[in-house]
């Protein structure tokens, strides 16, 4: 069994034989020594009786949500570009968002209300025409949401 230490880049310290100091700790008391009597060397000792270590750090990899997008589904209504213009008539490029509101919306066939997000002027045509008539128009079925 062989265990090694690394000081830099050039010298290699190697034991062969296990060091009698190291037999007689647990392996938690052993991590904690060698680290405070050899702070600043990289040291390398494989133990089989101990799980191999995973490293502190590992890749975050978050959980996927999907990304409402500023768009009316209803309306189609989109951002406009526009410029800012300030007094000195310096023009900067600019969103102008729709207006867009959640709002639960009574659904006279499917007897409940249904959460939707529409910009105001789809909520007044849904007042105008129907909830039915508008999303018939527009191709969205309200039976999924």
């Amino acid at each position: 069994m062989a265990a090694s230490a690394t000081l830099g880049s050039t010298s290699v310290l190697r034991f062969y034989k296990k060091p009698e100091f190291l037999k007689k700790r647990p392996s938690s008391q052993l991590l904690s020594f060698v680290t405070s009597q050899l702070r600043g060397i990289k040291l390398s000792y494989n133990l089989p009786d101990v799980a191999p270590v995973k490293p502190i750090s590992s890749r975050f990899t978050p959980a996927l949500q999907p990304v409402a997008r500023r768009v009316c589904p209803f309306t189609g209504k989109k951002a406009n570009k526009a410029n800012k213009v300030s007094f000195s008539n310096h023009k900067t490029k600019k969103l102008q968002f729709v207006n867009l509101q959640y709002k639960k919306v009574w659904w006279e066939a499917g007897k409940r209300y249904v959460k939707l997000r529409l910009s105001t002027k789809a909520l007044k045509t849904i007042e105008k025409n129907g909830l039915d008539a508008v999303a018939k128009k527009a191709g969205i079925d309200l039976r999924k949401e």
